[in-house]
């Protein structure tokens, strides 16, 4: 994945973005269970590497960019898909509701990146406004990245952690 295929940090996660809307339609055409299982964790990993570089690296290098709310919202939504990505992962593919939850996680992610990539208002757009360094955060979130892929390839990626929304609370 070469740098210059992402002009910068929101091009990056614009592409990932498409990436996993690919997955998700995958998903709704497969029939065998064994590839809807594949795709499903094809779909995790892409999401808890793209939550990493977002809350690792883009959203703080951003916060003081956009709306507090806004900011805060991010990482909620993050932490409401990293509920169902466990729930996924830890389910083998198993189970009545495993295709519920990957539908699930598809509307919450449809919600979190048209609040992103909403026109004017939305997370990028007041990102743009601003006078933060675009390049040299798609290469900081480009390395990030390509070390989480390669972990994800060799041993797999640790469960998602929750930043904003308390586990153990019941």
């Amino acid at each position: 994945m070469a740098t210059e295929e992402f002009t910068d940090a929101i091009a990056l996660l614009k592409a990932d973005h498409r990436e996993v809307e690919d997955l998700f339609a995958q998903f709704e055409k497969a029939k065998d269970d064994n590839r809807k299982w594949e795709i499903a964790q094809k779909v995790c990993n892409e999401l808890k590497i793209h939550s990493m570089i977002e809350e690792e690296i883009f959203y703080p290098a951003t916060k003081d960019a956009v709306e507090e709310d806004l900011y805060k919202e991010a990482f909620v939504e993050h932490d409401g898909a990293k509920v169902l990505i466990n729930d996924i992962m830890e389910s083998g593919g198993q189970g009545e509701f495993f295709e519920a939850k990957v539908k699930v996680l598809s509307e919450e992610i449809e919600h979190h990146v048209e609040e992103e990539e909403k026109r004017g208002e939305g997370y990028f757009a007041q990102v743009r406004d601003s006078d933060i360094d675009l390049v040299a955060l798609r290469d900081q979130m480009l390395a990030r990245k390509q070390e989480l892929q390669a972990q994800a390839e060799s041993g797999g990626l640790p469960a998602a952690e929750l930043t904003a929304v308390d586990a153990d609370a019941s």
